[in-house]
């Protein structure tokens, strides 16, 4: 007897990074240099941020343990040559994912984390109340990233006749910025609502201006050419997602894991083996929940409420509460 569908399960076999994970027994991550909310070294010598949260959340999967994670911190200009050279495994480092970038360096982004845009801050004293009314502003803005490219087409379209001051890295730009270089500073919103709340003495003295001229999808990219570590981070994502939809987390992890929920059963790895299909341990996702939670969690201590930015969350929602967070089945 024939069938009309055979479906075959290969067996996963860990590529070239996933194999050189396992042997070094870390995962290697490009961070930023320090963006509040994202990736930054606190006083204790810890990296967080919801970036840092994504490559803990990747070894926990892997490796079992979120703390076997290696961090590099890295400049815009190096980060993809970082990548592309092998020297991380992960570049976990509020990146937007663009076509030329996912198409010409080298690079799989694997999810999106963070929904954004670029916007532009200022010192109250100018009374300005909108970007229209920059005419004549010199703007500090990083070289060689997206924000640089935003900036000038949206001063062109709008027929805004201010000037881009470049620099080449992104402290040297926010630090002329605020030490009156620049009348203003442009790059991600998030990130200037971190520099307002960490480099002023006084943050209400300045105000982010109402528009916002592109769209910054941030996320993780790693190299091309291992499938099997680029599904597993894509899932890991995912599964961060999925379980704060399910209302599953670091929190109540232990209560879940002896519950009766169907769908957190699944997720969990009590009622289908999903670790299977990626070659990680069956209770793969509970080992990420316990040690790090879920997309919500990560969200609130990092950027929301429980953090210094304390930023809404917005785009970045579930899409179930109005937002654009959204996880393909976990089945």
């Amino acid at each position: 007897m024939g069938c009309s569908l055979c479906l075959v399960s290969a067996t996963v076999q860990a590529g070239p990074v996933l194999d050189a994970i396992k042997k070094r027994d870390a995962v290697r991550c490009g961070v930023s240099s320090g963006v509040a909310g994202f990736s930054a070294m606190g006083s204790d010598g810890q990296w967080r941020g919801l970036d840092v949260a994504v490559c803990r959340a990747v070894a926990a999967a892997v490796l079992g343990s979120a703390q076997k994670v290696e961090f590099t911190p890295l400049s815009s200009q190096q980060r993809f040559a970082a990548l592309q050279a092998g020297q991380i495994d992960i570049l976990s480092r509020n990146t937007t994912w663009t076509l030329s970038r996912d198409a010409g360096l080298n690079a799989h982004f694997a999810a999106i984390t963070y929904y954004d845009g670029q916007g532009i801050l200022m010192h109250k004293r100018f009374g300005v109340k909108s970007a229209s009314e920059l005419n004549g502003a010199e703007i500090c803005v990083q070289s060689g990233t997206t924000n640089e490219k935003n900036l000038t087409t949206y001063l062109g379209t709008q027929g805004i006749k201010a000037k881009a001051i470049v620099y080449d890295n992104f402290e040297a730009a926010y630090k002329a910025f605020f030490s009156g270089r620049c009348q203003a500073f442009s790059t991600d919103v998030s990130a200037l609502i971190g520099l307002k709340s960490k480099q002023s003495d006084k943050p209400d003295d300045y105000v982010v201006l109402p528009e916002i001229f592109s769209k910054e999808p941030l996320g993780p990219a790693v190299q091309r050419g291992d499938d099997e570590f680029f599904a597993i981070v894509k899932w890991v994502v995912f599964a961060m997602i999925e379980a704060e939809e399910l209302g599953v987390g670091k929190a109540n992890i232990e209560q879940a894991l002896a519950g009766k929920n169907p769908a957190v059963q699944r997720l969990l790895g009590g009622a289908e083996d999903l670790g299977k299909p990626l070659g990680l341990p069956r209770n793969w996702v509970a080992t990420v929940l316990k040690q790090v939670g879920n997309y919500g969690e990560v969200f609130e201590a990092n950027l929301g409420q429980q953090s210094p930015l304390k930023l809404k969350r917005g785009l970045n929602a579930l899409w179930t509460q109005g937002g654009l967070m959204y996880a393909p089945p976990l089945r």
